[in-house]
């Protein structure tokens, strides 16, 4: 049988090499078994070229899925969208300052073309179905866990905070439906922001809440969402954007770790977010994390209404000596910090003889805690429900994040600009806090509460 079988094979070839078109089985092959190609075979058969990008596309499913966490291995990933992007490429030594791409470039006409069977849609967050399907699709779908074991709940009036600042608009709150069932599948946003960076200050946007629905991430349709939001924004006159990301892009201009403080122990070890170090147990660990009944600082109150002008010059006296900072209105720190329950709270700290000396201010997220009999939350509330508070190494949060017994996490915040280059910012010359970004693994425990610790360097006039 081998040989008929090998004298067929070699007329094949002769044939082969005369007509393109598929060849005849002869008789010896009529009847023989078909069965799949041995894979080194037809590996050995490609050219050279394409032998090479299968190898690199094995080494680099063999990295993980998603991108990369550390710059050694951005070094060795493809960032087939981000290298096309107006942004500072890995390794590049930068020690200028200005936009990367002209100014002056032309703006195309019409919105990026999505897959078939999906359209554009610009939701009106006023409407409380619309603000509802937003919900829903972040609280499905936008940063979980890898090992699904948590996911932030986003409720209305954190999304209306987070959103809708002075100066929003509603195309900046892009959405992707498909277009059978106007099912809400994909969403990206940006807000107005004005930020200094180093002694350049600039009107950008900040660009947030990139999510797309789970069945139809292999669509490609984040780099989509990107290049669209892109172009709303540019059509305004705005060229450069600011976003952050736990993950490592081409390439962040500032970095930042997440610190964490337990403040309810005992349902963070149950859930396996946090654990007991060796010699250290249940009980001495709730002691050891029990806060006092009462604050110390005199003075300490919740901000009001009325100490918004004040705020504000207190924040632009600060901020002076920072690197990456944003500078806002008197309408928008009344937006941003004025406490709102359930979403913000800003405490100041008023002198005897009325001077706001300090202040400081924390967001509220609560995350949904996945297949857990007991658990069904963690959120960020002490006497009223914390479970955790975070905070970021940013700005002076080093001088107080080891002495109050904060614990460094396992993952932090990649800082980038869109469209501007500048000198790296080290982490305490570093002011702008991203809303809502990523969980904590449930090694470094999760949930979110971002602080912005403020002390006037000279005493307010009266």
């Amino acid at each position: 049988m081998a040989g008929p079988k090998s004298s067929a094979k070699k007329s094949e070839g002769d044939r082969g090499e005369k007509k393109a078109k598929k060849p005849k089985k002869t008789k010896g092959q009529t009847w023989a078994k078909e069965g799949p190609r041995d894979p080194f075979e037809m590996l050995d058969s490609l050219p050279e070229e394409k032998q090479q990008e299968i190898q690199k596309a094995l080494y680099l499913f063999s990295l993980g899925q998603g991108p990369p966490k550390t710059m050694q291995d951005a070094r060795r990933h493809n960032y087939r969208f981000w290298n096309t992007q107006p942004v500072r490429k890995i390794d590049e030594e930068v020690t200028s300052h200005g936009p990367i791409q002209s100014e002056m470039q032309s703006i195309r006409e019409e919105s990026y073309s999505l897959p078939q069977g999906f359209c554009w849609e610009s939701l009106d967050l006023g409407n409380p179905e619309q603000l509802g399907e937003l919900c829903t699709l972040l609280n499905e779908n936008y940063t979980e866990e890898d090992d699904n074991t948590l996911r932030f709940h986003y409720t209305p009036q954190f999304l209306l905070w987070a959103l809708c600042p002075p100066g929003w608009r509603s195309e900046w709150h892009c959405g992707v439906r498909v277009s059978a069932n106007r099912k809400l599948v994909g969403f990206i946003s940006a807000v107005p922001t004005t930020v200094q960076i180093h002694s350049t200050e600039r009107k950008m946007v900040e660009v947030n809440f990139l999510c797309v629905h789970k069945k139809l991430r292999s669509k490609r349709m984040a780099p989509v969402l990107i290049r669209e939001m892109a172009w709303r924004v540019q059509r305004h006159g705005l060229m450069q954007a600011i976003y952050g990301t736990s993950a490592m892009l081409p390439t962040p201009m500032a970095s930042s770790r997440y610190w964490h403080r337990s403040l309810n122990p005992r349902k963070l070890i149950e859930l396996n977010f946090s654990s007991l170090s060796r010699n250290m147990t249940l009980q001495r660990a709730l002691k050891l994390n029990r806060l006092p009944e009462k604050t110390k600082t005199a003075g300490l109150r919740l901000m009001a209404r009325a100490d918004i002008p004040r705020v504000q010059v207190l924040l632009r006296k600060y901020l002076r000596g920072f690197h990456l900072f944003p500078i806002l209105n008197q309408e928008e720190v009344q937006h941003w910090l004025l406490p709102q329950d359930g979403v913000i709270d800003t405490y100041v700290v008023e002198a005897p003889d009325g001077v706001i000396t300090d202040m400081v201010s924390f967001y509220t997220m609560s995350s949904t805690v996945l297949n857990h009999l007991v658990h069904t939350t963690v959120s960020l509330r002490a006497p009223i429900g914390f479970d955790v508070f975070m905070a970021l190494s940013v700005m002076e949060n080093n001088v107080f994040l080891e002495p109050l017994r904060f614990t460094e996490g396992g993952s932090g915040v990649q800082y980038y600009l869109y469209n501007w280059r500048c000198p790296s910012i080290t982490e305490d010359k570093v002011t702008k806090v991203l809303c809502a970004l990523k969980p904590e693994s449930p090694s470094a425990l999760c949930a979110r509460g971002q602080v912005s610790r403020v002390r006037a360097k000279l005493r307010e006039s009266k």
